[in-house]
């Protein structure tokens, strides 16, 4: 039988209530987004395109090693 925690390793337990987290999870999403946008016009080929990708991908996935507390 696998542990439910396995991957928890990685996990920071900020404390969170459901609802700060939701909140935390949808700004960092669109946060990443739109960074991620803003490189694609800056030019996908050029550094500063590639650095602001990596940057809105790497800030998108941000709240997935975030614990939250079940209200």
């Amino acid at each position: 039988m696998a542990d439910a925690d396995a991957g928890a390793g990685l996990a920071v337990d900020l404390g969170l209530s459901a609802r700060t987290y939701r909140h935390l999870d949808r700004t960092s999403k669109l946060l990443g987004v739109a960074l991620v946008a803003a490189g694609l016009d800056a030019g996908g080929a050029t550094l500063q395109g590639v650095a602001l990708g990596a940057v809105g991908a790497a800030l998108a996935v941000a709240t997935v090693f975030v614990r939250r507390h079940d209200e």
